[in-house]
């Protein structure tokens, strides 16, 4: 097994769905969140590093949702 990437991780973002279902843009969600497209769409392909808890609070209060609708775990043998 080859090793792993040192900045690979395994949690899935799943705002694409949480959006599609909410009928809700991106750039929305950005306003009333407080933060710039820019950081949520890094956060929404899956390349962010992190994510402020102040700043998933807004997301989860938003959207409606808790955090594990929006974020997953899938181990590495699941992968």
């Amino acid at each position: 097994m080859p090793p792993a990437e040192p900045d690979a991780h395994a949690i899935t973002v799943h705002l694409d769905r949480l959006l599609a279902e909410r009928d809700m843009t991106l750039t929305e969600l950005a306003e009333r969140v407080g933060v710039t497209v820019v950081n949520l769409s890094i956060l929404k392909n899956g390349r962010a590093k992190a994510i402020r808890f102040t700043t998933l609070t807004k997301i989860c209060d938003v959207l409606g949702c808790q955090p594990g609708d929006l974020l997953s775990y899938q181990p590495a043998e699941a992968r």
